[in-house]
């Protein structure tokens, strides 16, 4: 009976493994089209329509807008007292960050910082 599951989950297994080749075999085929698709002769030059097209600047992942960067987080006696107050009313370290306009680990080490953090067992 088990052996049965077994064999299946296997099977199952390699039929993801070979659905996943073909897709990004499929992925790969599209992109390698994409220059020729809009009238481009080679790669390079498509890349430099598209940085064109989106001024120039390059888009990272997470950032506020494109080519900027996040400031440094102040971190004053209120943002503190508020940091207090929120994990007191039960909110999530990311509900807290959040409504303070700082970041996790900001919020992290506030917490420590102010005893409001359990200690690891070991």
């Amino acid at each position: 009976m088990i052996t049965n599951k077994i064999k299946e989950l296997e099977a199952a297994r390699a039929k993801i493994t070979k659905l996943e080749q073909e897709v990004a075999s499929e992925c790969t085929k599209e992109l390698k089209a994409l220059p020729a698709q809009y009238g481009f002769d080679n790669v390079a030059d498509f890349i430099k329509a598209v940085k064109a097209a989106n001024g120039g600047k390059t888009i990272r992942k997470g950032s506020i807008k494109s080519g900027e960067r996040r400031k440094r987080a102040v971190i004053t006696a209120e943002t503190k007292n508020k940091v207090k107050s929120l994990t007191a009313a039960g909110k999530t370290g990311a509900a807290i960050a959040k409504a303070v306009g700082i970041s996790i680990p900001s919020v992290q080490n506030i917490k420590k910082e102010l005893g409001l953090t359990k200690a690891r067992k070991k």
